[in-house]
């Protein structure tokens, strides 16, 4: 992860597998990124894509099983965000995603949140478990 930067912002918390503490943490990234003065359509974008990897973590990765938790670790600083959430899920392949965009997968309502993540964030990796996400944004010129 590399400290190359200085954060103004930094938390890591790991929470229940509950929508309403990952609702909590959204709106303290948002609050943070609005005090690092980020641009709303950047800010917009950030807010999507930790949603949708918090929420995929807790329902997808964790099956909401309230004995699981999710790490969370954002970062805000003036040039770079950086978000990285794990799960305790068996993981997945992103690969093996649905794109879709693709005609025969419009009514697929899994991929969405994976192609997002990757259409809003500058930079995205999995573990090669796959519960584990680490997405950085590079703030737009």
């Amino acid at each position: 992860m590399g400290d190359d930067n200085n954060w103004l912002w930094s938390s890591k918390e790991t929470i229940p597998s509950d929508t309403a503490e990952g609702q909590r943490l959204i709106k303290e990234l948002l609050t943070q990124l609005e005090r690092a003065e980020w641009a709303m359509h950047d800010s917009f974008g950030i807010h999507l894509a930790a949603e949708e990897a918090i929420v995929n973590a807790i329902k997808h990765g964790n099956k909401q099983d309230p004995n699981k938790s999710v790490e969370v670790d954002m970062r805000v600083g003036k040039e770079r965000v950086l978000i990285h959430i794990t799960d305790e899920g068996p993981g997945f392949k992103p690969a093996d995603v649905p794109d879709p965009t693709l005609d025969e997968n419009l009514d697929v309502p899994s991929g969405r949140g994976v192609m997002l993540i990757k259409a809003y964030m500058t930079e995205v990796s999995y573990n090669e478990k796959g519960n584990s996400v680490k997405m950085v944004k590079n703030r737009s010129a």
